[in-house]
């Protein structure tokens, strides 16, 4: 039990259905759908479709989603909701353009063909109960009448406040005055709730072809972009159905989506994690240094190796064999923080995360994102659409995994997750932060199953993060265990804003109970009934 004497957060409890997702509007459109009687699915659109116009530094129709739907009997489903590059995307070709190493945040390259509304609709088609006029409802009132700008929203406003200045699209949408909206104030999408209509009336056909489209793509010629009516019309249909990849940790099985998502990654650091024995008295410094070495071996390989699947240079099973994680765990050195490398030896960031249980037992466990905090801040004034900047992941390396090159989809930081055991469901989770996603899988997860946690102690838990030369840490990690971390050799940073933020329900069968957790980072809460 927490200690009732300090500010936090309780555990979530319903015996029918709960939702949890990062904001309380958006919990609430859910969960009204929840006693309605629709289930998981129909409650998620509803509720992502809310956190659409609220949170729009973190999640829009212009950006992509992915989804594991795990029905209580049956097996589970991943849906590949990502978007592609244009036809005419090269990596000679934008180096006609004189792109040669990132593609930066705002350049219209780093826009591929959105692919949220596709994966909607598809997983509406074929899982969905109520009609989407319906699941739209609370998202088109807030768009055309507003809705008030929570804590955590407004603070991320503030700070994408430069960047939205310099696209007048953005700046006349979310600057009041040349200002970024503030905490309490109210803002309206008047044109986001016309595109929920009619998507809602005439599908993904709405968003794809049409005005909205012909609309899109003069945007983004004027822009520079590449971007066809051809493109736009293939992704109507480009959302797809795959089978999701599954690891094994502490007796659960781990469902994730394959690659071109970097839930191969969290697998590789929960497999590595595997042969350690990370009960609650371990040592945090400890904990910290093991979980970052983990990491630090799994995002080099991501990094090197994950992309598109059609690309992959080897398989995923090949990552996530016995062999490759002895390898990867001889070299984890439990008193140094070292280098990474590659198994074989070679030469050479913004999102939302819901997840639901309905009546049945259906679980979802759904992300969408637009990647950077608004995205590519590319906004068209015609349509209100903002558009997201996946393809700022692509690399400028011909032969990569992950160049660009035409109707690729690149590699993707954002990964809904499943927990299993015995074939029946136990628990959606999720934890968004751009690349800590991976790694914020595994810690939680950890949390849960190595340290006895539950789910909201787990998500409340200070947060680190090794990436790119630096191990961040929250500001919650106390000084001694800093000081033993700079003592293994890392670089250590303290985390200017918070680590990621996560949501779960876990069914716990053999009572009749779901509990829940989200994460204080954020502005939302689970509840059930």
């Amino acid at each position: 039990m927490r200690d009732l004497f300090r500010p936090g957060r309780s555990v979530a409890y319903g015996c029918e259905a709960m939702i949890a997702t990062s904001h309380t509007l958006a919990t609430a459109a859910g969960l009204s759908v929840l006693r309605e009687g629709g289930n998981a699915v129909d409650a998620a659109l509803a509720a992502v479709a809310v956190q659409c116009v609220v949170e729009p530094q973190m999640t829009g129709i212009g950006g992509d989603c992915f989804v594991l739907y795990a029905p209580a009997n049956g097996d589970v489903v991943a849906l590949n909701g990502s978007g592609r590059a244009p036809a005419a995307a090269t990596v000679a070709k934008l180096g006609e353009f004189g792109l040669t190493g990132d593609i930066p945040q705002t350049s219209p390259h780093a826009i591929t063909i959105p692919g949220a509304i596709s994966g909607w609709t598809k997983l509406h088609g074929d899982y969905g109960s109520v009609p989407l006029d319906r699941l739209f409802r609370d998202a088109i009132a807030y768009a055309e009448n507003g809705y008030p700008v929570t804590q955590r929203v407004a603070a991320d406003w503030a700070l994408a406040a430069p960047l939205l200045a310099q696209d007048e699209g953005a700046r006349s949408a979310f600057l009041a005055g040349g200002h970024a909206l503030r905490e309490g104030d109210r803002h309206a999408q008047p044109k986001l709730a016309e595109r929920f209509r009619e998507i809602a009336r005439d599908g993904a056909a709405a968003f794809y072809r049409g005005e909205v489209a012909e609309s899109l793509v003069r945007r983004l010629k004027a822009l520079g972009g590449l971007h066809t009516l051809d493109d736009f019309a293939e992704a109507e249909t480009a959302a797809f159905y795959a089978t999701p990849i599954k690891g094994e940790f502490r007796g659960y099985d781990v469902y994730q989506c394959p690659p071109n998502g970097q839930g191969v990654a969290a697998l590789m650091i929960l497999n590595i994690l595997g042969g350690f024995e990370l009960l609650d008295d371990l040592p945090l410094a400890e904990r910290i240094h093991l979980h970052a070495e983990a990491t630090k071996l799994a995002y080099h390989h991501r990094d090197a190796l994950v992309g598109d699947f059609d690309h992959l240079p080897h398989p995923v099973e090949t990552l996530l064999s016995d062999e490759t994680t002895a390898i990867l765990r001889r070299r984890l050195r439990r008193e140094t923080a070292m280098a990474p490398s590659l198994w074989h030896e070679p030469e050479h960031k913004d999102t939302v995360y819901l997840c639901v249980v309905d009546r049945d037992g259906n679980a979802v466990s759904f992300i969408n994102s637009i990647f950077s905090s608004f995205g590519s801040t590319r906004y068209d004034p015609e349509t209100g659409v903002l558009l997201h900047n996946r393809g700022a992941s692509f690399r400028l390396i011909e032969g990569h995994p992950n160049a660009i090159g035409p109707k690729k989809r690149p590699m993707h930081t954002i990964i809904p997750a499943m927990l299993r055991k015995g074939g029946r469901n136990v628990m959606p989770f999720g934890v968004m932060g751009g690349h800590y996603q991976a790694a914020g899988h595994a810690a939680f997860l950890s949390g849960v199953l190595d340290r006895g946690l539950d789910l909201q102690a787990a998500i409340d838990a200070p947060r680190s993060f090794a990436f790119d030369g630096v191990l961040s840490v929250e500001p919650t990690v106390d000084a001694g265990t800093i000081e033993s971390l700079r003592s293994y050799g890392h670089k250590v940073a303290i985390a200017e804003t918070p680590i990621g933020g996560a949501q779960a329900i876990w069914i716990d069968a053999e009572k009749g109970l779901l509990k829940g957790g989200s994460d204080p980072r954020k502005d939302g809460a689970a509840i059930g009934f």
